[in-house]
């Protein structure tokens, strides 16, 4: 369900986008990340920084795709988020602050280098994303980058994340 919730503004942007243009689809997804932070707020749930990213970035992107009409900061709005969670991760990794450690740690506990590796494999990862939506956003259709965007995406961040479980897992201990 949480996959759901989270996945949310960029399905209704993909079906608004198939049925629509990618103005109203822009809308769409401004609107849909605004029920999002209004639905935790009002059941007075923890809204996580990703998501206040995530808002900031539509509403600033969106919005000038929308008052300009010109699409190119919407097509930019996925490579700007890789990019800033991943330099997010990188500046935290260079000022001595392993962030993936501190979201993950309680699950698992691992070796220094490996924690290193796995903070800089998703910093790796956000940077390919960002180059991969760009280079999918000027070569294809306006449809066929939101397909991306939806499918695309999240298959990418689902193989991603098998790959890490894969190689983690030699570090997990059988409590039997």
């Amino acid at each position: 369900m949480k996959f759901l919730f989270e996945v949310f503004p960029v399905a209704l942007f993909f079906a608004a986008i198939q049925v629509w243009d990618i103005f109203v689809a822009t809308a769409v997804a401004i609107g849909a990340t605004f029920v999002q932070v209004g639905w935790l707020a009002a059941r007075r749930k923890k809204i996580p920084p990703m998501l206040w990213a995530s808002l900031a970035i539509i509403v600033v992107f969106g919005g000038l795709t929308l008052y300009l009409r010109d699409k190119t900061f919407i097509l930019w709005k996925p490579t700007v988020l890789y990019w800033l969670f991943g330099a997010v991760l990188a500046g935290g990794a260079l000022l001595g602050r392993n962030l993936i450690r501190s979201l993950l740690s309680e699950q698992m506990s691992l070796p220094d280098p490996v924690w290193r590796r796995l903070n800089w494999s998703w910093v790796g990862f956000f940077a390919f994303m960002g180059a991969l939506n760009l280079y999918v956003a000027y070569n294809y259709s306006e449809k066929v980058w939101a397909s991306f965007k939806l499918f695309g995406g999240i298959g990418l961040m689902l193989v991603f994340v098998v790959v890490q479980s894969a190689f983690l897992a030699k570090y997990v201990e059988d409590k039997q």
